[in-house]
């Protein structure tokens, strides 16, 4: 009888601790990170950063974004609400409206104007997003005692993760040096943020050169320091170290400069952990959320590409911003109260320039001949100008002019990916059409095109580029196609109750949403398309 009480009460106790919920919430997403340099970079990373992550917790290691493009407003609303553009409706980090004629910035909100500044920096918001993210539904499912805030460079990446409900999303605003918010959130500053933008951090770390944080000798992982497929700041002969960044800055957008610098990554650790103090993150019973967006990571990567020792340097100290907030967060709120998860919003190409270098098929588009291209071809077979815009490899066509000249969209979208297909670059074009009646479609590329593909603001001509074809310059490198090396990014999991252990079971980037929700027992996001992943708890 005795056994049996104390089996009972083990079990009663065992249920109770698989039942408790995480204090706290951590998403991390470092922007333009290829799931490579996890194991590139692997020797140089300290203990208590990436590696830390990986030996200590769960790793995905076939994590993917299923749509197209794979730009860092999509990837940020994919992550948080569990669902896709076509659904979301964040298809771009810009995209060209068609009720009024003009391109329309994803969280743009002319109704709405900026706390800590007197630039326009500050006149964002989630309007633009469809769906809720898993921040709002805690909220909701905590009659709004939950805390979520969204903090990044960028201020995409800090309003989308945080979504509409959010108690804050705080973004830099490179005109004073200070991070800012919106009149969407609050009508001014907490005290903290104040106090934080007083320190005058920027200018500090912007004071120094930026040199390598180890012998420049040992970086073997990268290209030699100086070479043909990196970009220079201005003011610069060649790419090479030492950055000196106080000479640079006044001609590099000022205190915008640190973006490109790996001490933005470091501005944005400083304001994180800030937050965490100040607003109480995971100090009660009700779970909290916390975004932190590491956007240096992708200035960096645009302007020396994915090879260059600017690249690597910048992951290796980024390694030790994680540590000193792992660190933080196992100290104070304790390893078993709090769940980080860390993905990126896309990948990275490698240089078009450097794999021709190496004989590897690989090209540069050019849009505006493709765009002029296309409209002098439909202008020359249906009689009039018919395109309105090409943007994110759409073409949006005039409806008005259409139905004036009594032309049937569906000939005219299926004559314009025909002729596409005979432009440089070019790998597929589709009509609306086939992208509508491609939902269960076993062709990789029109199938993320549909996932991307909202029907009131996507255009009506989609076009995918070949493989290492990119719409970017001769130096430094871009994002945003269907192809592995965009969509293929790290996904660890660490903290509370997960396993450690790794998986090559394919997973979608918008299961971590649904995951987070199976946590903590509360419902998906509205618009989710994922499926929580199985393994990762106790």
């Amino acid at each position: 009888m005795k056994v049996k009480i104390l089996f009972t009460i083990g079990l009663l106790f065992s249920l109770t601790t698989f039942a408790q919920k995480p204090k706290l919430i951590v998403g991390i997403v470092v922007d333009q990170m290829r799931v490579d340099y996890l194991t590139r970079y692997e020797s140089k990373f300290g203990e208590g950063g990436f590696k830390k992550l990986i030996k200590g917790g769960y790793f995905n290691k076939n994590a993917n974004f299923n749509y197209v493009p794979t730009y860092t407003g999509p990837g940020h609303a994919s992550i948080f609400t569990g669902s896709v553009p076509r659904v979301n409706g964040i298809i771009s980090n810009d995209w060209y409206d068609k009720k009024t004629g003009k391109n329309i910035y994803c969280a743009q909100d002319e109704t709405v104007t900026t706390v800590g500044s007197t630039s326009n920096a500050g006149k964002m918001s989630p309007r633009n997003m469809l769906t809720t993210t898993i921040g709002d539904e805690m909220r909701l499912a905590t009659n709004m005692q939950a805390k979520v805030i969204g903090i990044s460079q960028k201020d995409r990446a800090s309003i989308l993760p945080a979504g509409h409900t959010a108690n804050a999303a705080y973004w830099y605003d490179g005109s004073n040096g200070a991070f800012i918010t919106s009149t969407f959130y609050m009508q001014q500053l907490p005290l903290w943020v104040s106090a934080f933008n007083d320190k005058k951090l920027p200018e500090k770390y912007l004071s120094q050169d930026w040199t390598t944080l180890l012998p420049i000798a040992s970086y073997s992982e990268s290209l030699p320091d100086d070479n043909a497929f990196e970009g220079l700041f201005k003011g610069e002969s060649k790419p090479v170290f030492p950055h000196k960044l106080a000479e640079l800055k006044e001609k590099n957008k000022g205190l915008n400069m640190i973006r490109a610098t790996p001490f933005g990554n470091s501005l944005t650790k400083d304001f994180a952990l800030e937050a965490i103090k100040n607003e109480q993150l995971g100090a009660d019973a009700v779970t909290d959320l916390l975004s932190v967006s590491f956007s240096s990571t992708d200035y960096v990567g645009h302007q020396y590409g994915i090879n260059a020792i600017e690249t690597e340097d910048t992951y290796l100290r980024l390694d030790k911003d994680l540590e000193e907030l792992i660190t933080y967060l196992e100290k104070n709120i304790g390893k078993d109260n709090f769940v980080i998860f860390l993905t990126a919003d896309h990948g990275g190409a490698h240089n078009a320039a450097y794999l021709q270098s190496l004989k590897v098929p690989a090209g540069l588009i050019d849009e505006k001949g493709i765009e002029d291209a296309m409209k002098a071809h439909l202008k020359e077979v249906f009689g009039d100008t018919l395109v309105m815009s090409f943007s994110n490899q759409q073409f949006f066509l005039n409806h008005t002019t259409l139905a004036k000249n009594k032309l049937k969209l569906k000939e005219v979208t299926m004559e314009a990916a025909r002729f596409a297909l005979t432009l440089e670059g070019v790998a597929n074009a589709y009509s609306l059409y086939d992208v509508i009646a491609s939902s269960q479609s076993n062709d990789v590329a029109l199938s993320r095109i549909y996932m991307g593909f909202n029907d009131v603001r996507s255009g009506d001509v989609i076009l995918n580029y070949l493989p290492a074809y990119l719409d970017y310059g001769k130096t430094g490198t871009t994002h945003g196609a269907a192809y592995s090396y965009d969509t293929h990014v790290p996904l660890l999991w660490y903290g509370w109750k997960i396993n450690q252990g790794s998986s090559y079971e394919p997973v979608n980037i918008s299961d971590i949403a649904p995951t987070l929700s199976s946590f903590l027992d509360i419902s998906f996001p509205n618009g989710c398309v994922g499926k929580p992943i199985g393994g990762l708890v106790k």
